[in-house]
């Protein structure tokens, strides 16, 4: 239940009751009346001028379901930076020590040859293939290096 305030005498009255208790309007018609914003009398919500004073009413405009606008977004062209980049001197310093084992060959995305590598540890083969390895490396430009294991 809800308090509601009568077009015609702004009397406060229940949104229940079937008629103003003050001036006696039906409450069925309440909400067909609109009070003019020029002399405040009530009017029907139809009528295009007020009936006392003739000051033209204005239609509400018809209600248009408008979407939300979409957010904005910033589009910043996506760079693709290498991240997996392999370091030159990290794969010496692996070939170099650790090389009979052939961790430098998994370093390098050369996971074959690094299992081969793990196979064939005690014979020490591994240790003087990644000797040279290391010579290679020490020897090969950064483009170069790049090129094939970047």
């Amino acid at each position: 239940m809800a308090i509601i305030d009568c077009p015609e005498c702004t009397h406060k009255i229940s949104d229940q009751s079937v008629s103003c208790t003050n001036c006696g309007i039906p409450t069925s018609k309440m909400k067909f009346l609109i009070k003019c914003p020029e002399c405040f009398e009530s009017i029907s919500n139809q009528s295009a001028s007020c009936s006392h004073c003739g000051f033209p009413i204005a239609k509400p405009a018809p209600f248009k379901a408008v979407p939300p606008p979409l957010p904005t977004q910033n589009h910043t062209p996506i760079v693709r930076v290498n991240s997996s980049r392999k370091s030159k001197g990290v794969a010496i310093l692996l070939a170099l020590f650790l090389g009979d084992f052939g961790i430098h060959k998994f370093y390098l995305n050369q996971v074959f040859w690094g299992i081969l590598y793990l196979l064939f540890c005690w014979t020490f083969i591994p240790a003087i293939i990644s000797l040279f390895e290391v010579i290679i490396l020490l020897f090969m430009n950064e483009s170069e290096f790049n090129r094939r294991f970047g």
